[in-house]
């Protein structure tokens, strides 16, 4: 029971050192019922790609599970358009580095990757962040108004908005394995680099996939409560490629 305390208090709570975190409590119930939950999705990114079938059959196995599924909306906002407050701040954290010239040692000097992103970022206008900081404001009023209907939030772990959104607004996210796809080629978050072709394979390999899904701020609990469930029905955790 010490252990556990303990190692609660190294994830909830306020920290010190941080003047922006607040005292928040964890409220985890692995044996909690799940059923009656209300889950959202939003429509668009369950048809469209990079949602594949097995984000399709999750929602499946979500209603399966006694949970509701809701339709819920967000606004078709340019959402990259929060990158420069990130930015900005990572290219802040590692100023020294830029001005005693030592960017160029960092190993990932591709065109998108952090040091030239730091490098960029000092030709940002104060206007600029002012405006990308304007639009994180009405972005976290549109998940509020989202989680006033739902108590969670289903997404394709892939979608490039989610992870963005959640970076810029806090809400907590558990992203688990529920199935296999079939891929051609390596997958990458930086730039293609010619001079470094991602692998192709031949046959494709079979790789895990996974969702994601989001809660109300502070609500972690939750999300795993529903995660272990989701994680027990998809009944794919297991397995494991030849050789591990």
């Amino acid at each position: 029971m010490a252990c556990r305390l303990r190692t609660e208090s190294a994830v909830i709570g306020p920290d010190a050192g941080d003047p922006a975190s607040v005292p928040s409590h964890l409220d985890f119930d692995a044996s909690a019922p799940i059923a009656g939950l209300k889950v959202g999705y939003i429509a668009p990114w369950m048809k469209d790609s990079p949602a594949t079938d097995v984000d399709r059959a999750a929602m499946e196995t979500i209603k399966k599970l006694g949970m509701e599924l809701k339709d819920v909306t967000l606004p078709d906002w340019p959402y990259d358009s929060l990158m420069p407050v990130l930015f900005a701040e990572g290219a802040a954290s590692f100023e020294d580095l830029a001005l005693n010239n030592q960017l160029g040692t960092l190993k990932a000097q591709v065109k998108d990757a952090w040091p030239n992103m730091f490098r960029m970022t000092r030709f940002l206008s104060a206007i600029d962040i002012v405006q990308a900081d304007r639009l994180r404001r009405k972005v976290a009023l549109e998940m509020a108004r989202i989680f006033k209907d739902v108590d969670l939030l289903l997404v394709p772990s892939l979608r490039d908005e989610q992870l963005t959104i959640t970076n810029f607004t806090g809400h907590p996210s558990l992203t688990l394995r529920a199935g296999f796809v079939e891929v051609s080629e390596a997958r990458s978050d930086w730039a293609p680099d010619p001079a470094n072709p991602l692998p192709k394979f031949n046959p494709p390999r079979r790789v895990p996939h996974g969702i994601t899904i989001l809660g109300r701020l502070f609500d972690d609990g939750l999300i795993g409560q529903a995660g272990l469930a989701l994680e027990r029905e998809f009944a794919v955790s297991g397995e494991r490629p030849p050789g591990f």
